[in-house]
């Protein structure tokens, strides 16, 4: 296997692990075995060789003290943190006796896994593991907390996962951010625009925070949550009154644009202005911003879609490039995601026809406590890697609860012993990614990564493809598929004679280059994978599907009589849970606040510094408080996901709601509603 872990010392490639568009080139120091210092490659064309917070301090977190580094069993109760050392045969024997146990007296849906994407490594996150729960005809898990939603909502504009090229962007004249963070959240794409901004681009950014990204922008445009969608229809509705669209482009490349003519006369400025909270002169100025301003390009982010509205919210957004032919321009468009260029053979990585029985219950992940605490027949043992549930699930107490089942047989692989590890029975340690061969494809940049594995595994630990290659073992399951070497399974992965654009990329040059770009093209001229070919402004699949088929705006479900809209937003120096135990990356972002407009804070005699219990009928948290002009009136921001330590109240997903989105049955953290009281 092609690895740097033997020499001791000098400078090896490696990239970004973390789930983020950016996936940075990275440069790895060694000196006598150990990584001291990580730095960007300076030669990656898109990262260029900057480099996150994040990622700049990994190395304290790679050799963190507290970092697992043997096997351990449970001796005290679910929650306390109390374990015991035990032999990594003792914990697979363990793990296959209950599982065997469960599967002759419950049947294998009896078993669930639960994982996300704590580490981006294809093979990691969507390998063996997938093999091994496919064979063993465990419940599956429907991972659709993070951009389910919003995935499917563009689909029905555009056919998939496809934008425009992120470095074509330098040449956008309008630049707007649209629900994305993109300062602590897309660094590069933030790096392009203001190299844009010096050749006399703008760049406006849409939000119901005024965070770094909107503190950056030529002009920040508060929005009220889950009414993002109103905004672009009320946009469309100037667009085509004021004759601002491309005709052409939407005779030759959309269908339905006559129809959406009629539909978009209802959202006149006063209207959309009344439900959105932006003022009609700014909406009127947006609009002819938009309209006259060519290239002009929108990165839609994943905040609007984390709304009981949300997929069609990002459908909505979607059409908006379409009405001004801004795809036929060199940057000009959007992207809500690029995934699909770099889309390789899942098929083959992770064998779904190993699953015989194609009517396994399926069980959507961001209702895993009312699964754990409800399911028929009950769910009997939890299998959790590459994600801590208990903070990041939404409605974390009924998750807590579910996890504290003492029939519930839990197993947790991780670097650390965090929240969701607490509650297990066998703890595993995890590597890092830095220890592991894997590859990597971007869902922003058009670039194939191969990380080689660049120093020891830690301790004992052992990669998801090693942990479920034992258990393959242990569980008498003798395909040769649970043989495989990473080399095999990276290069079948590769081989993908569905997608064009991957073309040319396989196992071997990647050894040879390290990373690779697709074989993209703009979209236009050309045909999409929608049903017509073109842009769906109407959308007759949508109608299939029992949607609305021309864009629109549905209000966000009642939550309650709680007089403030919720948003847990993302911090800057944490990536969900990730960072949030490592004093490095505590220290660097301090302490959770509560942003709350300083209209709402007077009359309740809240002033900035004050400590709050944020609560409603799910949970409550204790938050300092930070007072101004940041949010609108009515809105309460959060940022990062916060583990309880001694005598605090921090986990902001107590408060959020496990309904599921209007598309996708994706996650709808930004939807619940909550009191405020000075504490």
């Amino acid at each position: 296997m092609p690895s740097f872990v033997n020499q001791r010392n000098g400078v090896f490639p490696s990239v970004c692990s973390l789930d983020c568009p950016d996936q940075c080139g990275l440069l790895l120091h060694k000196e006598d075995g150990k990584i001291i210092k990580i730095e960007g490659d300076p030669d990656h064309p898109v990262t260029k060789g900057s480099i996150c917070n994040k990622v700049r301090n990994m190395p304290e977190r790679v050799y963190d003290t507290k970092r697992l580094t043997y096997p351990m069993k449970r001796i005290g109760a679910k929650g306390e943190g109390e374990f015991e050392r035990i032999s990594w045969k003792e914990a697979i024997h363990t793990i296959t006796s209950h599982w065997k146990s469960f599967i002759q007296t419950d049947g294998p849906e009896s078993i669930l896994p639960y994982s996300f994407y704590g580490n981006m490594g294809n093979l990691s996150a969507e390998g063996m593991d997938r093999r091994f729960f496919h064979y063993m005809g465990a419940s599956q898990l429907d991972r659709s907390i993070c951009s389910s939603a919003g995935s499917v909502g563009y689909r029905y504009t555009m056919g998939g996962s496809l934008g425009i090229d992120p470095e074509d962007t330098t040449h956008s004249k309008l630049i707007i951010f649209w629900g994305i963070n993109a300062v602590s959240t897309n660094m590069h794409q933030t790096a392009i625009a203001l190299k844009a901004r010096k050749n006399g681009a703008k760049i406006v950014v849409i939000d119901v925070h005024k965070n770094q990204t909107g503190k950056m922008a030529d002009w920040f445009i508060p929005i009220l949550p889950g009414t993002d969608s109103a905004l672009a229809l009320g946009i469309m509705h100037l667009l085509f009154s004021e004759n601002m669209v491309d005709s052409s482009f939407l005779k030759n490349y959309t269908v339905g644009h006559e129809e959406l003519r009629e539909h978009v006369r209802q959202y006149d400025p006063i209207t959309v202005s009344g439900i959105t909270g932006v003022p009609v002169k700014d909406i009127y100025e947006l609009s002819r911003m938009y309209g006259k301003t060519t290239p002009s390009f929108i990165r839609i982010g994943n905040g609007p879609q984390h709304h009981d509205n949300g997929g069609m919210c990002i459908r909505t957004i979607s059409c908006l490039p379409a009405l001004t032919g801004q795809w036929l321009v060199k940057g000009g468009g959007a992207i809500k995601g690029n995934s699909d260029y770099l889309a390789y053979n899942t098929d083959r990585l992770q064998m779904p026809g190993l699953l015989q029985d194609q009517n396994t219950r399926v069980i959507n992940m961001n209702l895993l406590g009312e699964a754990l605490l409800k399911s028929d027949p009950p769910i009997k043992s939890l299998c959790v890697y590459g994600s801590n549930p208990a903070v990041v699930a939404p409605e974390s107490n009924k998750v807590k609860k579910g996890l504290e089942r003492e029939d519930l047989f839990i197993v947790v692989h991780d670097l650390f012993l965090t929240e969701s590890a607490k509650y297990a029975d066998i703890v595993l340690p995890a590597t890092s990614s830095f220890e592991n061969m894997d590859f990597y494809t971007s869902y922003w940049h058009h670039y194939v990564h191969l990380q080689q594995p660049v120093i020891e595994q830690y301790g004992e630990s052992k990669s998801n493809v090693e942990v479920f290659q034992l258990l393959a073992k242990g569980m008498g399951f003798d395909d040769p598929l649970f043989k495989e070497t990473e080399e095999e399974m990276i290069a079948q992965s590769l081989d993908n004679p569905n997608n064009s654009y991957m073309e040319g990329i396989n196992y071997e040059s990647l050894v040879e280059q390290g990373y690779m770009k697709a074989h993209v093209k703009p979209l236009f001229p050309g045909k999409l994978p929608t049903p017509s070919g073109k842009i769906e402004l109407y959308s007759k699949k949508m109608e299939e599907d029992g949607y609305s088929p021309l864009p629109t705006y549905t209000p966000l479900v009642n939550d309650g009589d709680f007089p403030f809209l919720f948003i847990p937003g993302p911090n800057h120096h944490f990536l969900n849970s990730t960072f949030s135990n490592n004093e490095k990356h505590i220290a660097l972002q301090k302490e959770p606040r509560l942003h709350m407009n300083s209209q709402d804070a007077l009359p309740a005699g809240i002033e900035a510094g004050d400590k709050v219990r944020v609560w409603n009928h799910r949970g409550e948290c204790e938050l300092k408080v930070s007072v101004g002009e940041d949010v609108l009136q009515g809105v309460v921001v959060t940022q990062g996901l916060w583990e309880d330590t001694e005598g605090t109240k921090r986990m902001v997903n107590a408060l959020t709601p496990d309904r599921l989105s209007d598309m996708g049955d994706g996650a709808t953290f930004f939807s619940g509603r909550v009191s405020i009281e000075k504490t």
